[in-house]
């Protein structure tokens, strides 16, 4: 990959624009509104990116979600354990059909009883960034720090309390690219020197997610490109 040093005159939007940004936008679901339903959408999307499963396979499946029109918290209780089964198996997404299931009926249940379907709701009651987390994690048992790292990236800007760390892929990209000192550690000083930079050129907290994304994406590619190698210790695992 290019460094930053090498490549200074190529502005982050254009990164973002080689890599792709967020992916919330690349399925169809625009948040910039803070509709309920779309919220929702994404937040069901996280789920299907958070399990060991290849991008391509998690986003066709959310395309059946679509198709079914079960893109709701009555919808996927309406729709029941067997139908989302089915869904599932026509997105490919067999390996995990039956525990992801279970996890959606779970997830819509506690989000109708506990705050009215509307995930905004959730937000509000939340004291902090913390307990943001914690709410979206308590929702069903298997929604862990992966999904609830993916859901909240691309809620930033546009929730307040919306404040996850980078995962590892991100921070490992920004420091291929010369984004930030290879010696820099914590997650809340890169992301907060990213931010920094993406405003310098213009961009918002609003599509900061598109830069990290991008970034996300690019570390991806790093990663298979090392296994692809005999890197040590390299992952399989795919994650969003």
């Amino acid at each position: 990959m290019t460094s930053r040093t090498q490549g200074a005159a190529r502005p982050l939007t254009e990164l973002a624009g080689k890599f792709g940004g967020r992916f919330s936008s690349e399925l169809g679901i625009k948040l910039s509104g803070l509709h309920a339903d779309d919220i929702f959408k994404w937040l069901l999307a996280s789920v299907l990116f958070g399990a060991r499963i290849s991008q391509a396979v998690a986003k066709r499946t959310y395309a059946e979600f679509e198709k079914a029109n079960v893109t709701s918290p009555g919808a996927v209780l309406r729709t029941g354990w067997d139908g989302l089964v089915d869904i599932l198996d026509r997105g490919g997404y067999a390996r995990y059909d039956f525990k992801t299931a279970t996890k959606l009926l779970d997830m819509s249940r506690s989000l109708l009883d506990e705050y009215r379907g509307d995930l905004n709701e959730l937000h509000m009651r939340s004291a902090d960034s913390l307990e943001l987390e914690a709410r979206i994690k308590a929702l069903a048992k298997g929604i862990g720090d992966v999904t609830a790292n993916i859901f909240l990236r691309e809620m930033r800007g546009l929730w307040r309390k919306a404040e996850p760390l980078p995962q590892e892929l991100v921070l490992a990209a920004a420091r291929d690219f010369g984004l930030v000192p290879r010696g820099l550690r914590g997650g809340k000083n890169v992301l907060e020197m990213l931010l920094q930079l993406w405003q310098e050129e213009g961009g918002s907290r609003t599509d900061f997610a598109d830069l990290e994304s991008a970034l996300l994406r690019a570390g991806l590619l790093l990663r298979r490109r090392k296994a692809k190698s005999g890197g040590a210790g390299a992952e399989k695992r795919q994650l969003v």
